[in-house]
């Protein structure tokens, strides 16, 4: 037993790369079991993601696919597509992101699905919703972050389209995806209903900028324009510091009259500008700007020890190198030293998030493409010379 609090879930993954992945790393991460299905190429990240130690092994395929193993069938063979339904009827959640057209040119539509197993939660990840225009459109990551308005963000901040070094669409997605799989397990315990659950890319990146930027557009007629100026701000930054630089966000009077007071600019407590937190929001360029030049006259760590005797979020600023060694993070232990069975030794991160139900116990490494093949098509009642034949033929691998 894996234990957690997915213990005895089964999930079936047909994703690949990134959104897909990371939702099932995590519903593994929390007990269940997870089985990756694979097409005789593999998932493109195995190679997308970097260079392994081994082939089809790239550094973010292992993080995306640890405590799940996987399975190598071509569906698109008779008996390969036969072998997939009997997962499906011993499961309880698949996943997909591909697009719609393609799941039923395969016959893995909803009703073919639900037809063999009704209790099925049947999630899709893909790019836009299907009443859409873009229903059909390809994507990845970087095509959301442009059409959502992400780097559209960055030119109203700095001049130049940019996207965010980070998957960000497919991450969010992905995260949301976990959610709705658990709300939909939850039904299903109440009901005994399954479901179909479509997660968007554009739609669910789009609802988090405009929640955030729709600001004076929000009524109609609308009083202004978009963009909440405080985000879209030059200074919107780490602040420069007279050795480095701290992230800080000050926003209430409490929080921001010490920092008035440390860089000799008491009077500005009662200037009509700055005397409080609408007065600095209208000013919200003139107050940034000001506070990026008291900040560079100081130490950072005299703003740290400042910002912690007055309570005021801060925190060091680090670059990707440094964060790996982040006094913080060793004291929770998010980052671990694994032994990997080809890989060697691997730095993998824990799960982030406390449950006192805990998490599975039994870690599995990411596995090599087909690792599991033979030992899941027992468990669906193929016998050696079925599987045997099964490979011989193609069907599996």
């Amino acid at each position: 037993m894996s234990n957690g609090l997915l213990d005895g879930v089964r999930v079936i993954d047909l994703t690949s790369v990134v959104v897909g992945p990371l939702c099932t790393q995590i519903l593994a991460d929390h007990g269940a079991e997870v089985i990756k299905v694979e097409s005789p190429k593999g998932d493109i990240g195995r190679h997308l993601g970097g260079r392994g130690k081994t082939p089809g092994m790239a550094p973010k395929f292992l993080h995306l696919n640890r405590n799940k193993r996987s399975i190598c069938l071509d569906l698109k063979h008779p008996r390969g597509y036969e072998a997939f339904t009997r997962l499906i009827r011993k499961s309880d959640v698949m996943t997909w992101n591909v697009r719609p057209d393609s799941m039923a040119r395969m016959r893995l539509g909803y009703a073919d699905v639900k037809a063999i197993n009704e209790r099925i939660i049947y999630c899709g990840m893909y790019g836009f919703g299907q009443r859409g225009r873009y229903a059909k459109t390809p994507v990845y990551d970087p095509i959301i972050q442009g059409s959502a308005g992400v780097a559209g963000l960055n030119e109203r901040a700095f001049g130049t389209p940019r996207y965010v070094p980070y998957v960000l669409a497919d991450r969010t997605t992905g995260l949301i995806a976990v959610q709705m799989i658990a709300m939909a397990l939850f039904h299903r315990e109440r009901t005994g209903l399954g479901h179909s659950i479509e997660v968007p890319m554009f739609e669910n990146l789009a609802t988090q900028v405009l929640t955030e930027h729709l600001y004076n557009k929000t009524y109609l007629p609308a009083i202004g324009g978009t963009g909440d100026p405080r985000l879209l701000n030059e200074f919107y930054a780490p602040s420069k510091t007279l050795d480095g630089y701290i992230c800080i966000s000050a926003n209430t009077d409490a929080q921001v009259f010490p920092l008035l007071d440390a860089m000799e600019l008491s009077h500005l407590r009662e200037d009509p500008k700055f005397c409080s937190v609408a007065a600095r929001f209208q000013n919200v360029h003139e107050y940034y700007k000001l506070r990026d030049e008291g900040m560079r006259k100081q130490t950072t760590a005299f703003w740290l020890e400042l910002c912690a005797k007055h309570d005021i979020p801060a925190a060091p600023y680090n670059s990707l190198d440094s964060l790996i060694d982040d006094p913080h993070l060793k004291d929770v232990g998010l980052l671990c030293e694994r032994e990997h069975p080809t890989e060697g030794k691997i730095l993998d991160l824990r799960p982030a998030n406390e449950l006192s139900g805990g998490h599975r116990k039994d870690w599995r490494p990411a596995p090599h493409l087909g690792e599991h093949t033979r030992d899941i098509l027992h468990e669906c009642g193929y016998s050696e010379a079925e599987i045997d034949q099964l490979t011989q033929q193609g069907a599996a691998k």
